[in-house]
């Protein structure tokens, strides 16, 4: 019989994980907490998924959905399905392929209860091949708070929100869901999006996730430069910069970081859109502009120089 209230709802999309999401759900199982549900959503797997899948539904907790075809294909729609239909009053996403320390959710716990917060961060660190990280089960730890103040440290990824290292209370989305038309970087875009409405949370300072790295992942086709993850990137940048313009939290540091995104991702949408919103006057963004122009003929002198 499910459990009709667990405290957390984790969502795991998965796309031909065979290989991998055994290691996850074990993971998830191994927790020390356990008022829990986790809500597979399958996005079409032609692999053996289903079949290892079904090796662990002999566990009320552990949930086994197809996407249905009123959700996009991809994650963002595979999660947004899993969001609407799950119990829990929080939420984290667990890819299918990743691990998590056993105390994940009973730190989590602790803090989310005792605090009047929206969410709850956490640290994480990347793995390739085998897993054989021993767990540090100490619970000496440092917390650190995250307000408003900070999301220009959040957008600019000096502190990272990887979408799997955050539980969410499930108000915090107030009907807000991934944008299903971005196949990479939906997660900087929802999260952005969601940030800025100023919720709060804390950063548990300790490695309580553990992401697997490998050239099938949406990061290494990203990092091969497949058009469709590239192209998704260059539409988050256009989404955020629109979401904070309307909300007044376009900073000067803001601008110039989406200014050099623009030069670095040679996408002149990017430039276009912030210095559409920067307040520049015409003759600083027709400099801009041509900067833009010329920056392939200037970049290897700036190469040069910097190695001087």
């Amino acid at each position: 019989m499910k459990n009709p209230k667990p405290y957390f709802s984790i969502i795991t999309a998965t796309y031909n994980r065979a290989e991998y999401i055994s290691t996850t759900l074990d993971s998830v199982l191994n927790q020390t907490f356990t008022n829990w549900e986790i809500i597979i959503v399958d996005d079409g797997s032609t692999d053996n998924t289903g079949e290892v899948l079904k090796e662990y539904l002999y566990d009320a907790r552990i949930n086994y959905y197809l996407r249905p075809e009123t959700y996009q294909k991809g994650l963002p729609g595979s999660r947004n399905y899993g969001i609407d239909i799950s119990n829990g009053e929080c939420i984290l996403f667990i890819d299918d392929d990743d691990i998590v320390h056993p105390q994940l959710l009973e730190l989590c716990n602790e803090e989310l209860s005792r605090r009047d917060i929206d969410f709850c961060r956490y640290l994480r660190t990347t793995f390739t091949g085998n897993f054989d990280e021993e767990f540090n089960l100490e619970k000496d730890y440092a917390v650190s708070k995250f307000n408003i103040d900070k999301l220009e440290f959040m957008i600019t990824n000096v502190i990272p929100f990887n979408s799997c290292q955050i539980a969410w209370k499930k108000s915090s989305f107030n009907g807000e869901r991934f944008n299903e038309s971005l196949m990479y970087a939906e997660e900087w875009e929802f999260y952005t999006r969601i940030l800025t409405s100023g919720l709060k949370g804390v950063t548990i300072e300790k490695v309580l996730f553990f992401g697997r790295k490998h050239s099938a992942s949406n990061t290494g086709e990203y990092q091969r430069d497949i058009p469709v993850r590239k192209n998704s990137y260059i539409k988050a940048h256009l989404l955020i910069i629109e979401n904070l313009a309307k909300r007044r939290l376009l900073s000067a540091n803001l601008i110039k970081y989406f200014i050099r995104k623009g030069f670095l991702l040679k996408s002149n949408s990017i430039l276009n859109h912030i210095l559409f919103y920067s307040g520049f006057s015409r003759s600083k963004r027709r400099l801009y502009k041509l900067g833009f122009k010329i920056y392939p003929l200037l970049k290897p002198i700036f190469y040069i120089k910097s190695k001087i």
